[in-house]
């Protein structure tokens, strides 16, 4: 951090803040992305903000003075106006809402400046005072905050492992030896439905949230044993499950339509917040639930009622993506996506037998899945970061407070606009980082050297 300042007591504070976050190495900075790099990084899963054919789609839709969709009745085409409620709604904004609810099998659809507060707006105005929130431990930061307005009292975790099918095992084994914190979905609600009469009863409400495909693991929920206990377990008809679908649609189910649809289980959630600025290549975010809670929602979700409403390019920009998937112009880059996600499990696989390294340089996820998101584990994420950009790749560290102590990674992100080449060349590098690490600092050191090449801008 340079030199700075202060000018008051306050900023004083500000600035200790600043500091020790600093000597932790968590401080965070706003950086331009390099245009030369190699994106293994960004969340453009199906690189559709790249795609010429949805540009051209977009640039048509603003600037045809023929286009029957006009924004509203005073044709305002830049900004809204105001919130929906005053002056920002218009026949375009409600015909994409019908088109977003069409396309992913749900009753309604209500649109939000970003899944963040699409998030923030429901959790915080639905569970009432008696209601119970329980939440995965690794859900997305906006749960948190919805949370935190929420009037529901209580909130309680349960461990991330218990509803990802290949490390459930794993959770049961340790809640039986009694070291699992927290515990996982089943036995929680268990406990919770014995210590509590309301919900017992079935007059306190129970709202799941999860996650359908989570950006930080790449792992995806097992959705199908979530609906299943909460059904089994709260048999009155209370448990309401709330699926954030961010980082899933375009990417999971026919056509892109996400998780839920892919298995079915539309009429068993009861509420879906899906972002398009993941996938879908632009921004904002939706709720998709019942025309009864789309109503609740215009009259108690804050993040909808006192904000602007979303301008026209980014409202036309989120229909002409839409059109892309529903006409199945995406289809040929969700089937590359798809190849490159296989591939490059192929050589994560062959470079841990190849190269066999230790877990404090790189622990390779064991059970590959259907996800654009891959972590490596590493002792070192800064490092090897430092590593692939300075080799022509664009990849990110993952550190606390992100990610939970002693899990930190980097994490790859690959799209539909990669290649195969660009994969190679990734993976040739990471083997040349082990390389130095092995040769500089053994096996068993937890100490880098940065003199080594690409190392020097790493913080360990």
């Amino acid at each position: 951090m340079g030199p700075i300042t202060p000018t008051s007591s306050l900023e004083a504070t500000l600035h200790r803040r600043l500091a020790q976050r600093e000597s932790q190495g968590r401080l965070r900075y706003l950086n331009v992305p390099k245009p030369d790099l190699i994106d293994f990084s960004s969340n453009d899963y199906l690189s559709l903000s790249q795609d010429l054919v949805v540009r051209d789609a977009l640039i048509a839709q603003l600037t045809d003075p023929n286009n029957k969709v006009s924004p509203s009745s005073n044709e305002r085409l830049i900004g809204s106006g105001g919130s929906r409620l005053l002056d920002g709604n218009s026949a375009f904004v409600e015909n994409l809402e019908r088109k977003l609810s069409e396309f992913h099998s749900s009753q309604a659809a209500l649109l939000f400046s970003s899944a963040y507060d699409a998030n923030v707006g429901l959790i915080s105005c639905v569970p009432g005072a008696h209601d119970v929130i329980m939440y995965d431990n690794l859900i997305h930061a906006s749960i948190h905050d919805g949370m935190r307005l929420s009037r529901a009292t209580k909130r309680i975790p349960f461990a991330h492992s218990s509803i990802i099918r290949h490390t459930r095992e794993l959770s049961a084994e340790l809640e039986r030896d009694g070291i699992s914190e927290p515990q996982g979905l089943e036995l929680t609600l268990k406990r919770l439905i014995n210590g509590d009469q309301q919900v017992k009863s079935g007059e306190s409400n129970v709202f799941i949230c999860v996650e359908a495909l989570y950006s930080m693991d790449g792992d995806i929920a097992d959705l199908k044993y979530v609906s299943d206990a909460v059904k089994t377990l709260l048999p009155r008809g209370n448990g309401h499950i709330i699926v954030d679908e961010a980082h899933s649609i375009g990417v999971l189910g026919s056509g892109g339509r996400g998780l839920v649809c892919q298995l079915g289980l539309q009429d068993q959630i009861w509420a879906r917040v899906v972002g398009f600025g993941k996938a879908m290549g632009c921004a904002g975010g939706a709720v998709l639930c019942s025309s009864i809670a789309r109503h609740y929602l215009i009259n108690y979700a804050r993040t909808l009622i006192y904000t602007t409403a979303m301008s026209f390019p980014s409202l036309a920009s989120i229909n002409v993506a839409y059109d892309h998937m529903i006409n199945g112009q995406a289809e040929a880059r969700r089937r590359n996506l798809s190849m490159l996600i296989q591939y490059c499990h192929a050589k994560l696989k062959s470079l841990d037998e190849r190269l066999k390294p230790t877990t404090a340089a790189l622990r390779i996820p064991k059970s590959p899945s259907n996800s654009p998101i891959i972590p490596l584990f590493t002792s070192y994420p800064k490092c090897l970061a430092s590593h692939c950009q300075i080799s022509g790749f664009m990849i990110r560290p993952i550190v606390a407070p992100t990610v939970p102590r002693g899990q930190e990674r980097i994490r790859i992100c690959l799209h539909a606009a990669n290649t195969t080449k660009q994969i190679d060349g990734l993976f040739l590098e990471i083997e040349r980082w082990l390389g130095h690490l092995n040769q500089e600092c053994g096996t068993t050191e937890l100490h880098i050297s940065t003199s080594l090449p690409g190392m020097s801008k790493a913080r360990i």
